[in-house]
């Protein structure tokens, strides 16, 4: 079964390919190329998952999605963020309302809410 211990073990397996050969791992070759290009790719595959999401195929959609989730993994690991630090942040907020928790983010950093 799927779930977040399988995101932690891919995130495992991109730290595991950051010094490998960017010759024989994409992840590699990422990684070499820098966070401005993860991040390029990372929002190249959001687009393909909003696409698909559109297009209303839901295997299409998966796949798009996991794309998406790999890309994010490699941001995350770039910047040094794991994913229990997402994990705390998405339980702390658990049970709150999202426009509540919203105001409440803008409240303190001065934006306004949409």
């Amino acid at each position: 079964m799927a779930d977040a211990e399988t995101l932690d073990r891919l995130y495992k397996a991109i730290l595991d390919r950051r010094g490998a050969d960017p010759e024989t791992s994409y992840t590699a070759k990422l990684f070499q190329r820098g966070r401005a290009k993860i991040a390029q790719k990372l929002g190249e595959e959001a687009v393909e998952t909003v696409i698909e999401a559109m297009a209303g195929d839901r295997e299409k959609l998966a796949e798009e999605s996991a794309d998406l989730l790999y890309h994010l993994l490699v941001l995350w690991a770039d910047a040094g963020l794991r994913p229990k630090d997402v994990y705390d942040v998405l339980a702390a907020r658990e049970g709150t309302s999202g426009i509540a928790e919203k105001a409440q983010r803008n409240k303190v950093s001065g934006k306004k809410g949409k």
